[in-house]
């Protein structure tokens, strides 16, 4: 028989009835979102100072994208699987996402997620090369799947999940000396160019070079993991511009989609031909490339990109104003660069009452998965001084208060 549940409110049956990821969800109840602001049932604004976790790179509910949305909806969405049909949306985004990137990049494979993008690069890498070794960074993130999971530097979250992939080695970021286990084994190396769940860590730009080079010397492929990084977070349009160098394979997700579902492994024809033959078929995905998250997501690359909009140019100016307005004497440490920022502080509880706090307050704020004793700043691009200050103003007044 069924259970009656007309009763029960909206938390109750989330708790129930869905897949829980914690023992302790935050359970904010969203009814609905807009600009860098998300709303209850019972009409309070939470600030959202993540963008959900690096997606809305432009805010919720960007009115370009929800137009691109609309007009695709009104044409086509799922047809069949990804790579089959010419379908316009794929072929604009990737056209679109070439034109902004060096000329080494000539073929764009979309995904439903980063994670999925982990997935791809690492059979192409391996399958180009003709090596199986795979070589990441500790404290690295780059997904959950067991493929992706395999190369997350922090053995406390893979190992209840073992055996994952074998042939994965882990280097110290940031430390030329590890360079030397980069081998003419190696397929690639996979590596964020600046570290997200870590907390956010800036790596020197003689490491970054090095790495490039010694990639190039063993004939390994560099695949730079732009989940987090990209579209206009660091306050370039991809981190890697930051450092003068060029990956072989990037990554993208996240802030890509303006709020869908998508991401994308890029590299040149040559490499990403190793998927067409023997066996055909060499990755495959029947939601990948969605035409209506291509639609989106190459609306929200305009808003981004457009010559009249100077939302990625202003990013490095607002950063510094975060900077000035959140001096305390309980922030140890401001680590960042552009919109990606880390609040170090003494410890969890700190970091989990500070979050309590600027929550109950209506600014939403997090931490990291490899450090759980930083605050996450991640904002969305189109927040304006007058919200920064205001939400600066919040966070010192919780660290006032541990």
């Amino acid at each position: 028989m069924e259970s009656n549940t007309t009763h029960l409110s909206n938390k109750q049956l989330f708790l129930l009835n869905t897949a829980q990821t914690s023992n302790s969800p935050r359970l904010l109840e969203v009814d609905r979102a807009e600009g860098i602001y998300l709303y209850g049932p019972d009409g309070k604004s939470d600030m959202d100072l993540v963008s959900g976790f690096g997606v809305s790179n432009i805010g919720h509910r960007h009115p370009k994208v929800l137009e691109a949305i609309h007009n695709q909806l009104q044409r086509y969405m799922h047809v069949t699987v990804y790579g089959e049909f010419v379908q316009s949306p794929q072929v604009e985004l990737a056209t679109q996402l070439l034109k902004y990137l060096p000329e080494r990049f000539e073929s764009v494979y979309f995904t439903n997620s980063g994670t999925e993008a982990t997935e791809g690069a690492m059979k192409v890498a391996k399958r180009f090369t003709g090596r199986r070794q795979l070589l990441a960074a500790k404290k690295a993130y780059h997904g959950s799947t067991q493929g992706a999971l395999s190369l997350m530097g922090n053995s406390e979250y893979h190992e209840a999940y073992a055996p994952l992939l074998p042939e994965i080695g882990f280097i110290g970021f940031n430390d030329i000396e590890d360079l030397n286990l980069i081998s003419e084994e190696t397929a690639a190396v996979i590596i964020e160019p600046i570290q997200g769940e870590a907390g956010v860590r800036v790596p020197e730009l003689a490491y970054m070079k090095a790495l490039r080079k010694k990639c190039d010397e063993v004939g390994a492929l560099l695949i730079f993991d732009e989940v987090q990084t990209g579209l206009g977070r660091t306050g370039k349009l991809f981190a890697f511009e930051h450092f003068g160098i060029e990956p072989d394979i990037l990554m993208l997700a996240k802030g890509l989609g303006g709020g869908m579902p998508i991401g994308a492994f890029i590299a040149s024809r040559e490499i990403m031909s190793v998927i067409k033959e023997n066996p055909i078929l060499g990755h495959i995905t029947t939601f990948g490339g969605h035409p209506v998250s291509c639609a989106a997501a190459n609306a929200s690359l305009q808003v981004i990109t457009a010559k009249e909009s100077a939302i990625i140019q202003d990013v490095p100016r607002k950063e510094m104003l975060f900077r000035s307005e959140l001096k305390h004497p309980k922030i140890s440490e401001f680590r960042g660069k552009g919109f990606m920022m880390a609040l170090q502080l003494a410890n969890f509880d700190e970091v989990q009452t500070v979050s309590k706090i600027c929550l109950d307050s209506g600014v939403i704020v997090d931490w990291f998965l490899h450090c759980e004793t930083a605050l996450r700043l991640a904002p969305p691009l189109t927040i304006t001084d007058d919200e920064i200050i205001m939400a600066c103003t919040i966070i010192k007044e919780a660290l006032n208060q541990i």
